[in-house]
């Protein structure tokens, strides 16, 4: 998904995070170009964070990706200050959370930024409504509201009458959605979510995902999600960061990395990703090299199509509105002089926008006869080919796709 991005939200300046004595000298290690490790073996001092530089956009969802150990729990923990770092900034709004003081750090927490965990960290002795109105009683709402908000964050996460349930009877699923829905009923302007779906079965953590996106496209609330299923990270982000190491090797969409990794880490890191899910038509599309206009004859047609070695040439208006097709075999039939060929096209083909994945592609490709034709408002910008769509992933992924099937 591509959005209009204004100024950032939330962001991280030149930050870091060490633990460990000897900071200094490690920091010197690091300005040397020492990695992680290096650094480790030379000081004690663990680089959990390192020169991290990013801005998060009113409204997206930011997956930040990395293996165990690459320092992303750090740093959504750094985003409303659970972690303090060793140096750099955060800052929100325009704000820089080390000039608050406790009292506004507890605000930021309560109203600001909320967070949603892996394991939960729900109270077993209350019940589920009880549970998601437990920020708003620390934030002193009387009961009717906390109760008429909490149901109706309940509603919104499908658990409308699982109110007065006690949280062992819920599966982990359910819980999962009880934790979300007691992080939105502050109504944050930032949700953390730090690997939430990654206990859960992968039948339900596919649910989880389509959860979200729903709730997301509902409340347009800004998420920092936190994963290592590069999967999870495509289907759910508008823009991901790869982490290594402490550091922030990459930044962008997801097709943007399919296409245009930043390294060979990126590359073999996003290797097992359903490429076909993520890029673009405009990735596989070509120019058709048969076009021709609405109002041409079918002898241009003709031409077109053997100039070229096609049976087949595309038809545009002036405003390169596409009209449809029209073959060699039906150019060649038509005996009357002076007409043109739009009365003769074949209208009832696949089309695809310009917005659509590869896997949105695939499935036509076996039933049409022709390349499909991509279009934007109507307008024809290229044409998708079955063997089109085969060589690309082939190139990029090296799977093996059947267009058959």
């Amino acid at each position: 998904m591509s959005r209009k991005l204004n100024s950032p939200l939330i962001g991280t300046k030149q930050l870091a995070k060490l633990y460990g004595r000897n900071q200094s000298e490690a920091i010197k290690l690091l300005d040397d170009g020492l990695n992680k490790q290096e650094v480790f073996q030379k000081t004690g001092v663990t680089v959990a964070l390192w020169d991290v530089n990013l801005d998060i956009y009113d409204g997206e969802i930011f997956v930040i990706i990395g293996l165990s150990g690459s320092g992303k729990s750090t740093l959504v923990r750094c985003f409303n200050r659970l972690n303090h770092p060793t140096s750099g900034e955060i800052y929100f709004k325009g704000e820089t959370l080390s000039q608050l003081s406790k009292d506004e750090i507890l605000d930021l927490r309560r109203n600001k930024i909320s967070m949603v965990f892996q394991h939960f960290g729900l109270m077993s002795h209350r019940s589920v409504l009880r549970n998601v109105e437990y920020g708003l009683e620390i934030k002193g709402l009387d009961k009717t509201a906390r109760r008429n908000k909490a149901l109706e964050m309940l509603e919104l996460v499908g658990l409308k009458d699982l109110g007065d349930k006690s949280l062992d009877t819920l599966s982990g699923g359910m819980k999962q959605r009880v934790g979300l829905a007691r992080a939105l009923a502050n109504d944050p302007e930032v949700l953390l979510m730090d690997e939430p779906f990654s206990a859960l079965d992968p039948l339900v953590k596919q649910d989880m995902q389509f959860e979200l996106l729903k709730i997301h496209q509902k409340m347009r609330k800004t998420i920092i999600f936190i994963t290592h299923d590069i999967n999870e990270a495509f289907k759910l982000g508008d823009r991901i960061a790869i982490m290594q190491d402490g550091k922030v090797v990459q930044i962008g969409t997801p097709e943007e990395m399919i296409v245009n990794p930043a390294n060979e880490y990126v590359r073999s890191f996003i290797e097992g990703a359903n490429r076909s899910q993520f890029m673009s038509v405009k990735n596989v599309m070509i120019v058709p090299s048969a076009l021709i206009r609405d109002f041409d004859g079918p002898n241009r047609a003709i031409a077109s199509m053997r100039a070229n070695n096609v049976s087949s040439a595309y038809v545009v208006n002036q405003e390169m509105i596409f009209q449809g097709v029209i073959t060699l075999d039906k150019a060649l039939s038509i005996k009357e002089k002076n007409v043109s060929v739009k009365d003769y096209l074949i209208t009832d083909l696949a089309t695809v926008d310009s917005l659509a994945t590869i896997e949105d592609v695939i499935p036509l490709t076996a039933e049409t006869k022709f390349p499909i034709p991509v279009l934007e408002k109507g307008r024809l910008l290229g044409i998708i080919s079955k063997a089109g769509v085969l060589s690309l992933l082939a190139r990029n992924s090296n799977e093996k796709v059947d267009l058959n099937n």
